[in-house]
């Protein structure tokens, strides 16, 4: 499958054109190899090569397939849960710390219940943990919204560059058809390089660039001042690129103004769905309330722990039932608040390197696949030519 370049009818030799950014390469150098810290504590890459992309996309696929397993092969899953986030997660092991210190004093100690135990027998934490719960539940609801709605600007991006194809194909002579199908798989891989996140000009646009030939080296040169990796300017100056070209079509005479508009109306829409993206990157959720959450978790566990290990006995007084049991619905509460936490979290940017992200790299193999049936598609002509063969017969 290649998208083959035709001779492009652009103009690149415009002299005020400004030259290269000087360190724009010492820049991508020194992201390359980069680490960040995920949400829920591991390390990945910054700008991950070609085959961890690939490795990342097909744990993903492999992951979306697990929901309809049965009970106990989903609980015996580790990628795509958030055991790797509560095994990383200080708090998580803090809380369960002071649980079992509590518990080991309880035992060594020979005296009668202490004083504070009995003063903290009438505190009632269950307030505190009822107002967490609900601002956890609340602000995992607002994630998944933001989640579910870039998820339907990506989707919007495939079908409008799909529609702009199919136009393009059986309106268009193939030479400037061809180029507007490459431009806009171009803009479309473009546009995820932008948000800065896994998917770099190097290891991702390069790759398909180089299998399916989208931009050729004289288009690459014109977008070269240009910071791919950051920010939409190339996104915009591809789409422009297949604007002009509509322009053209319709000064041609091959499209009428009618058919104009529906395609610059088409191109539009996909611009306006990957501005979606980048309106919704740019303005993540409130950091004072994720912070206020964390304060929240921060103190409201301990003091569970504290409550849970005292209600469980002291001193000759105590049974490894009720310890264990108590220990058990301290683990289930940890459990609840930082993995409902974490979630969150993991939902706020879906277009990084986690097992709960969009599935970029399908996005745009699918987009291009099917971009490349509708180029090369030569169906319609051959069922003309045989209902006429029959018509005759």
């Amino acid at each position: 499958m290649s998208l083959n370049a035709s001779k492009p009818t652009h103009s690149f030799d415009d002299k005020s054109r400004p030259p290269p950014a000087p360190t724009l390469s010492n820049r991508k150098l020194r992201a390359m190899g980069e680490s960040v810290r995920r949400a829920d504590g591991s390390f990945g890459e910054k700008q991950p090569k070609w085959p961890t992309l690939r490795e990342m996309e097909d744990q993903r696929l492999e992951i979306l397939k697990k929901v309809e397993l049965p009970f106990w092969r989903i609980l015996t899953n580790i990628k795509g849960t958030c055991l790797t986030g509560l095994f990383l997660d200080p708090l998580f092991w803090g809380t369960m710390a002071i649980y079992i210190g509590v518990r080991v004093t309880a035992r060594v100690s020979d005296d009668d219940t202490p004083i504070a135990v009995a003063l903290l027998s009438k505190s009632d934490i269950n307030i505190l943990g009822g107002f967490l719960s609900f601002f956890l539940v609340f602000f995992v609801n607002q994630t998944n919204t933001r989640f579910l709605e870039m998820y339907g600007f990506s989707k919007a991006c495939m079908g409008r560059t799909q529609d702009v194809a199919g136009l393009a194909s059986t309106q268009f002579p193939q030479p400037l058809a061809e180029q507007i199908i490459r431009h806009m798989n171009a803009a479309h891989i473009a546009g995820y390089v932008g948000l800065g996140g896994p998917y770099s000009r190097r290891h991702f646009f390069d790759h398909y660039n180089n299998i399916h030939t989208l931009l050729t080296p004289k288009e690459l040169d014109a977008i070269s001042h240009f910071d791919m990796d950051s920010g939409s300017d190339v996104l915009k100056e591809l789409v422009t690129w297949v604007q002009r070209d509509i322009g053209i079509a319709r000064r041609e005479g091959h499209i009428d103004s009618h058919e104009a508009k529906d395609l610059h109306e088409r191109i539009l829409d996909f611009r306006a769905a990957m501005d979606g993206i980048y309106d919704y990157c740019a303005q993540p959720p409130h950091f004072f309330y994720i912070h206020f959450l964390c304060l929240l978790s921060a103190f409201y566990l301990p003091l569970f722990a504290v409550d849970n290990a005292y209600s469980a006995g002291w001193g000759t007084n105590t049974d490894w039932g009720i310890e264990i049991l108590n220990g058990i619905i301290v683990l289930m509460q940890s459990v609840f608040v930082i993995g409902l936490r974490l979630l969150g979290q993991k939902m706020v940017d879906p277009y990084g390197d986690d097992h709960e992200d969009l599935s970029v790299t399908s996005y745009v193999e699918d987009c291009l696949h099917i971009t490349n049936i509708v180029r090369t598609s030569v169906g319609s002509d051959q069922r003309f030519a045989s209902y006429a063969q029959d018509s005759r017969a």
